[in-house]
């Protein structure tokens, strides 16, 4: 039986990151739902800690998923990178409120002809991470179309959604401060929580991924302890006297539908 490396200690996460602005956030608070909190001290998060949750990130043709990814996962940032064809992905382990967890990034081509291609790996995203350029404000008035091409694959209802503007960096202030009014106008439209990024300083990559893992994962604890109930393995189920159950009495009831 193998056993896995120890998580990587710049990824353990013991308190929920504070969102982007608050303009455009999933949730406005700053700590993990009560719920999840006790479930994982309890040790009561099912199959959570086996689980490998997928995220998508979809946008553009240069806008910098890869260099987004890159940056995070490797902590390099390549400018003379090569154009995704068809799909990449990479995997980052994590520690949750003392949970192992991990996340697959998909990297999906941004070009019209490996779009048929990427589209097939949509399918069982617990995230979509769309990104645009900030300097291009073509880019964001497409966000839409990738969304709607992503959720032809995932049910609208169990995905999370981020809206990450790149390359903060050589954005000007002014073009900048416009571009991001924009911005978080369409990530409330969709309901995506918003960041702003720059893969080549670093700024902010770090803290968007920890926020993604930390949402992904309480999604996910909260999901298992839906599915799992109030009640336990091994509880024991009493019938108090006055319930009036045809077997306590070795003689069935006709059903009333039947009557």
């Amino acid at each position: 039986m193998s056993v896995l490396p120890p998580v990587r200690r710049d990824r353990i996460i013991p308190e929920l990151p504070s969102c982007f602005t608050k303009e455009a956030a999933l949730h406005t608070k700053d700590i993990f739902n009560p719920k999840v909190k006790r479930a994982c001290h309890d040790d009561r998060t099912g199959t959570v800690g086996l689980k490998i949750s997928k995220i998508i990130v979809v946008g553009d043709l240069s806008v910098g998923k890869t260099c987004l990814i890159n940056r995070f996962c490797k902590d390099v940032f390549d400018k003379n990178y090569k154009a995704t064809i068809g799909v990449d992905f990479e995997m980052e382990r994590f520690e949750v409120l003392g949970v192992p967890f991990s996340l697959q990034l998909w990297d999906t081509a941004g070009q019209e002809r490996f779009k048929c291609i990427a589209s097939t790996y949509y399918r069982g995203a617990q995230a979509i991470i769309i990104v645009f350029d900030l300097t291009d404000i073509a880019s964001l008035s497409h966000v839409k179309q990738w969304l709607k091409d992503a959720l032809k694959e995932n049910d609208p209802t169990s995905v999370l959604l981020f809206l990450v503007g790149t390359k903060k960096d050589v954005s000007p202030p002014a073009q900048y401060c416009l571009i991001e009014k924009d911005a978080i106008k369409v990530a409330k439209e969709i309901k995506a929580e918003y960041w702003a990024v720059s893969s080549l300083t670093g700024e902010n990559v770090n803290e968007f991924f920890f926020r993604v893992a930390s949402l992904t994962f309480e999604a996910n604890v909260l999901a298992e302890l839906e599915k799992t109930g109030p009640r336990r393995i091994g509880d024991v189920v009493r019938l108090n006297n006055n319930d009036k159950s045809p077997y306590r009495h070795g003689k069935k009831s006709k059903p009333t539908c039947c009557q």
